[in-house]
């Protein structure tokens, strides 16, 4: 049975937003789903999340898809990027993903301090193709966080499939997004392709 994980971002929450919605949708289409809540939502530190992650998962196969949203991709990749050599998962859904830079957070020192752990501890995004050769990265292009040049290493070092959604924000759920057409459409996608 093919197993998708959803991974929710900084301050999420597995009741969040659009990822019941799509778990729901998933379910219907013969998925298994789950939604790991992370810990310390309100403080995403790498040490703690990518584990969760991993433990989450168990093994990890060709049967094995991921979704996540913002902070939820960061940890999707280092995931990925520190499983055994050979190990092929099925495909990934980036929403609002970003490995480059983020924009207007809070000027505060712990928050400024989490956003620069995630930006600057490297990552090998071709580690990360490696292990995910199938993937979709969707971003908004009015993200107040995200800005557009985070879709360049998705499409150039992870080869992903880039859909750019209009007047969607950062696609959370306090701003009013209880559906995401585009990451169903895109996980669907990805586990019917050979």
């Amino acid at each position: 049975m093919k197993r998708i994980f959803i991974v929710h971002g900084w301050d999420g929450y597995p009741e969040e937003g659009w990822f019941p919605w799509l778990k729901r949708e998933l379910e219907a289409r013969g998925f298994e789903v789950q939604v790991p809540q992370m810990p310390e939502p309100g403080s995403p530190r790498m040490k703690y999340w990518v584990p969760a992650l991993a433990r989450a998962v168990g093994a990890a196969d060709e049967q094995t898809f991921f979704v996540g949203h913002s902070m939820g991709c960061q940890t999707i990749a280092r995931y990925l990027a520190s499983l055994p050599e050979g190990v092929q998962v099925g495909g990934a859904v980036f929403v609002a993903g970003f490995f480059k830079r983020l924009t207007n957070l809070e000027d505060d020192e712990e928050v400024q301090e989490i956003a620069h752990e995630w930006l600057t501890i490297p990552l090998n995004l071709a580690d990360v193709f490696s292990h995910v050769r199938k993937s979709v990265a969707i971003f908004s292009d009015d993200d107040p966080y995200v800005p557009v040049e985070n879709q360049d290493d998705f499409r150039e070092q992870m080869h992903a499939k880039i859909v750019v959604e209009h007047g969607m924000g950062h696609f959370s759920g306090s701003t009013g997004t209880v559906e995401l057409p585009a990451a169903l459409e895109a996980v669907v996608g990805l586990s019917q392709e050979k």
